[in-house]
């Protein structure tokens, strides 16, 4: 029995008119599409009417060998299961948000006497006040930026902070009080901790009439520099407020704009908390079943705030279309957050402007995603007759090694195909049992190790194999070909000219040197993979190698073991915090007696 051979009549005559959820599965028993109803039969029954679907629709009803379904109480309760299996299943018709980070806030402690703004990701467990969520860390990183500006609370580390003797950095140049070393009082700490807060709750009108009220009281006591610091901070003050704030719209609101064109699809969303425009993001995605904007952004919504990582709901979600039958999804937000949550795209006055932004920012950045699109093809093109190769490529893996003199060695893998890098696909290696700084051994342990997995089907063969190196290198990688029969792969190295400048590289195909332009489209995109894959391995070998070191010396100390190494490296914050510890300061870490101290503070000073 084939996909074709559905008896959509006969499952379509037994089944119920109740609410539930419906799995579409091919003959290999993977899942096409999920879908909700209020309705079961009548929603099926449409994907099998006789005329009337689109094309897409078509090709995925094509594909059916049997559906699933599950009934449930409401058309809420059915939504929710959906949005549930959307996240285990992947079905490849239904739109898939990419997006499974949470979102940043910014976190302020509230344990000690001397609270601590950071960043913050994952679960609120510690205590303290919470401010957010931010589309993304450079938000949150440009929000503490501010604040340090601002009101001088500090960020460092709790280890680092209870081990000071003198001020840091921060404190020179003007970003931090220094309450380590008692440069300032409990009292007027405290006072700038609830400035920020009064500032992250968006009431910056409250902020600037305090820092008003503070310099009068400063000028009126012929205190002219502290007057002029409250002056400074003012005019700071303001200028964040133009960029930031919205007047006389307080509140939180998510919006998201919607734009097609070109057979794809863009979801602008901009974040709102307490007045304060938070930042944006830009979501591309498939629309495979031909969805209306209106069905395209409520599957979109219940996914962001459902199916992925659970997000928290604001008070207020403007969409740039609404589907008519949005009921299920505006209860299951209600639901969720616990009270009512506004979804609409009838708005008036200042939200009418932040979605007309979305939307218009949506089109702005489908184009420009598009043209990067269209860009990368035509390097693809190039690349097929730069190289002389039969057809256009449509997948490019490239490798490199990253190593310092040796030590931590890690070979790097990226992928690229004609709509550009497909960072999801990336791949590092720890590479061991070779020499130290054998660069050719290196590269055979990684690309061995890499397509062996992939002729044993776990993942898609490359159509262009790149190599950062020379000749010596290709011939390495050749030899793993040979030995693992691959040979439907070509192999192109790239090795870097005499003087190392960037368009001057040399080219082998094969074992044969190739003369292409640095400066043409394939040589652009060349240069682009090579150095993709050089970041990505220089990265992870920093990464390595950083744990290693950090690791090293305690791992040979006598009596320390991980659970010591890691109260150790939590109470003083790294290495060279245990190194510069007193025998009396070891001790006082959990775990660390009076002898284990002296054995530790013995061999970090041999």
């Amino acid at each position: 029995m084939t996909a074709t051979d559905f008896d959509s009549e006969h499952f379509l005559k037994n089944l119920t008119r109740k609410p539930g959820v419906y799995r579409m599965l091919d003959v290999q028993g993977k899942v096409l599409y999920v879908g909700k109803a209020r309705n079961l039969k009548n929603r099926v029954s449409s994907y099998f009417r006789a005329s009337g679907l689109a094309t897409k629709t078509m090709a995925m009803v094509a594909k059916i060998h049997r559906i699933e379904t599950t009934v449930t109480k409401s058309e809420t309760e059915a939504l929710l299961l959906e949005q549930s299996l959307i996240k285990t299943d992947r079905p490849p018709y239904n739109i898939l948000l990419r997006d499974d980070k949470s979102y940043p806030f910014v976190h302020i402690s509230t344990q000690d006497g001397f609270p601590r703004l950071s960043f913050h990701r994952g679960l609120k467990k510690g205590a303290g006040k919470y401010f957010g969520p931010f589309p993304s860390a450079a938000a949150v990183r440009d929000s503490l930026n501010v604040l340090q500006r601002l009101f001088m609370v500090r960020q460092c580390e709790d280890s680092y902070f209870k081990n000071r003797s003198r001020p840091c950095l921060q404190h020179q140049i003007r970003r931090c009080s220094a309450p380590c070393v008692g440069l300032v009082s409990k009292e007027d700490y405290a006072e700038d901790v609830e400035l920020a807060i009064l500032f992250l709750q968006g009431k910056s009108i409250d902020v600037l009439e305090q820092f008003k009220t503070k310099m009068d009281a400063a000028a009126s006591a012929l205190d002219y520099e502290r007057a002029a610091k409250y002056r400074d901070q003012i005019l700071q003050l303001r200028k964040i407020q133009e960029r930031q704030y919205v007047h006389g719209d307080a509140g939180d609101v998510d919006v998201f704009g919607y734009a097609e064109e070109g057979g794809q699809n863009c979801v602008q969303g901009v974040f709102i908390r307490a007045g304060r425009v938070l930042g944006q993001r830009t979501y591309y995605n498939k629309n495979d079943l031909s969805l209306t904007a209106g069905e395209f952004l409520q599957a979109f919504v219940a996914q962001y705030y459902f199916a992925s990582v659970q997000r928290d709901i604001p008070k207020s979600i403007l969409v740039s279309e609404l589907s008519s039958d949005h009921d299920a999804l505006a209860q299951a937000l209600n639901d969720k957050a616990g009270r009512n949550v506004q979804l609409t795209q009838d708005v008036r006055g200042q939200r009418a402007r932040w979605l007309s932004l979305a939307r218009d920012n949506a089109k702005l950045n489908l184009r420009s995603h598009l043209a990067d699109k269209s860009h990368m093809l035509a390097r693809f093109q190039n690349l097929q007759d730069a190289v002389g190769l039969d057809e256009m490529p449509q997948r490019l893996e490239c490798f490199d090694i990253s190593h310092t003199m040796g030590e931590a060695t890690v070979a790097s893998c990226v992928v690229f195909d004609t709509s550009g890098p497909k960072n999801s696909l990336y791949r590092r290696f720890n590479i061991d049992g070779i020499t130290g700084g054998d660069d050719y051994a290196a590269m055979e342990q990684a690309l061995r190790r890499r397509y062996t997995r992939l002729i044993k089907g776990e993942g898609e063969m490359p159509d262009l194999l790149i190599i950062d190196g020379g000749l010596g290198q290709v011939r390495r990688a050749l030899a793993v070909l040979a030995e693992l029969q691959i040979d439907s792969v070509k192999t192109l190295g790239i090795a870097k000219g005499v003087e190392r400048i960037s368009g001057e590289e040399r080219f082998f195909l094969g074992e044969t040197e190739i003369v292409i332009d640095g400066r043409s489209e394939a040589g652009h995109l060349l240069q682009h993979i090579r150095d993709e894959a050089h970041r990505f391995a220089i990265t992870g070998h920093r990464a390595q190698r950083g744990k290693k070191r950090r690791q090293s010396e305690l791992e040979q100390i006598a009596g320390v073991g991980p659970k010591r190494r890691r109260q150790l490296l939590l109470h003083f914050g790294s290495p060279a915090g245990v190194r510069g510890a007193s025998v009396e300061e070891l001790a006082k870490v959990p775990g660390i007696s009076g002898n284990i101290a002296d054995q530790i503070y013995s061999a970090l000073h041999e």
